[in-house]
């Protein structure tokens, strides 16, 4: 059974009859793994430590929430735990707005010709991922619109790393020579 699986599966068992066995087994494996995870997205140790326990506890409190079909358990975590570190910045950035912030201030409207340009690439671009084969366009699709990471596209595809690697790569070759081949698409 694979890992990723198998946490799935121990979720499972959590949301279903409170397996306190399966919550210690994933809370063993997860909790550190946040943490780090946190501290690596500039958290200091105490908030790391902080958020990884809360996420934890929505775990236990809302595992019945976790859909093995949508995500992996290690997907649907780190989504908890990212989420609960933009909230504490939110927070945190409310209590200490500046008016004058340049982030405040009314952004200029869009040169229309820019905005055509741009509107122009990204249909090339689409029209240029619709000829990629559809196990490239899925780990395109996964990588760069998801988000994903390449282990979590590997866990949640069940395909080995490399071959996910393997395929993105593959896939951004094919790309670069259809959008260098197009004449509408200004690579400069």
């Amino acid at each position: 059974m694979a890992q990723a699986q198998y946490f799935s599966e121990l979720i499972v068992k959590v949301a279903q009859s409170r397996d306190k066995a399966a919550f210690v087994e994933l809370f063993d494996h997860f909790a550190p793994r946040l943490k780090g995870y946190l501290m690596k997205q500039g958290a200091d140790d105490a908030l790391a430590e902080e958020i990884a326990q809360d996420v934890m506890v929505t775990l236990w409190r809302k595992a019945e929430l976790f859909d093995p079909k949508k995500s992996s358990a290690s997907t649907w975590l780190y989504r908890i735990a990212r989420n609960r570190r933009i909230d504490r910045l939110r927070r945190q950035k409310t209590a200490e707005l500046d008016p004058e912030e340049p982030a405040l201030q009314p952004t200029p409207l869009p040169d229309v010709s820019d905005e055509m340009d741009a509107r122009l690439r990204e249909e090339r671009v689409r029209a240029a991922l619709s000829q990629l084969p559809e196990e490239q366009r899925e780990v395109v699709r996964l990588a760069f619109f998801i988000g994903q990471s390449h282990s979590e596209i590997a866990d949640d595809t069940g395909l080995p790393l490399g071959t996910v690697k393997s395929r993105i790569r593959l896939a951004f070759g094919r790309l670069r020579q259809l959008i260098e081949a197009d004449e509408a698409v200004d690579v400069d």
